[in-house]
C-alpha cells in the first residue's frame, strides 16, 4: 500500500471515530466520513471491503485503543485515587473543548441496534471490557480483591460514561465534577490504610 492510499485510510477511520463521538453511529454514513476525511470515494471499498460496517468497527477499535493508552499513561500515577482523578479529568475536558459536542464513540456504537451488525456492539463490549480491566487492576494492585477491583472498574467506567452523557445534555460539567468527587470519596473510604492512598483526602 502506498503512503498516500495508507493516508486516506487512516484519516477515514479517524474522521469516522470524530463522527461517532458528534453524530451517532446511524448518522456516521459513508458519504459523511468522504465528505469530514476528504478521501476519494474510489478508496471506499479498496481499504474497506466490510463497507460501513468495517468502517466504524475500526473507528470503534482506534477509539478505544486511544482512550486505554490515556487510562494507561494515568494508571502509573504511585496514587490510585489521584490516577482516577485523572481520567475523570480527562473526560471532563474533551467536553469542555468540544463544547459540549463530543460524547464517548464506544457508547454512540452501543446504545444503537445494529441487528445487521451485531458485531459492532460486541466490539464496543470488548472495548468497555479492556477499560475496566485496565482499572482493576490497578485497584488490586493497591490491596483490594479481585472481585472488588473488578466491581469498582465496572463502576467507575458506568460513571463516567452516564456523567458524560448527562453533561452533554445541559452543557455543564457539573454531572462529571459530582461523579469524580463521589468516586474520589468512595475510593478514599476503600482504600484507607492501603498503599498509595496514605496521603489522599476526602474532597470537601
Amino acid at each position: 500500500m502506498s503512503p498516500r492510499k495508507g493516508e486516506s485510510r487512516g484519516r477515514m477511520v479517524l474522521s469516522a471515530a470524530a463522527l461517532l463521538r458528534e453524530y451517532g453511529a446511524s448518522a456516521t454514513s459513508i458519504d459523511r466520513v468522504l465528505a469530514h476525511s476528504g478521501a476519494p470515494r474510489g478508496s471506499v471499498y479498496h481499504h474497506f471491503p466490510g463497507g460501513r460496517t468495517q468502517l466504524i468497527d475500526e473507528a470503534v477499535a482506534l477509539a478505544g485503543d486511544f482512550i486505554a493508552g490515556l487510562i494507561d499513561t494515568a494508571m502509573q500515577a504511585d496514587d490510585p485515587v489521584e490516577a482516577v482523578d485523572a481520567f475523570f479529568a480527562l473526560w471532563r475536558d474533551r467536553l469542555v473543548e468540544s463544547g459540549f459536542r463530543a460524547g464517548c464513540p464506544i457508547v454512540a456504537v452501543a446504545v444503537e441496534t445494529n441487528d445487521d451488525a451485531p458485531q459492532l456492539a460486541r466490539s464496543a463490549a470488548a472495548v468497555f471490557a479492556r477499560w475496566q480491566e485496565a482499572l482493576a487492576a490497578l485497584l488490586l494492585r493497591h490491596g483490594l480483591t479481585e472481585e472488588r477491583s473488578r466491581r469498582l472498574g465496572a463502576f467507575i467506567i458506568a460513571s463516567v460514561e452516564g456523567a458524560v452523557i448527562m453533561c452533554r445534555a445541559e452543557r455543564s460539567t457539573a454531572p462529571i465534577e459530582a461523579a469524580a468527587a463521589e468516586i474520589h470519596d468512595l475510593l478514599i473510604h476503600t482504600l484507607r490504610g492501603r498503599p498509595g492512598a496514605a496521603d489522599s483526602q476526602p474532597r470537601p
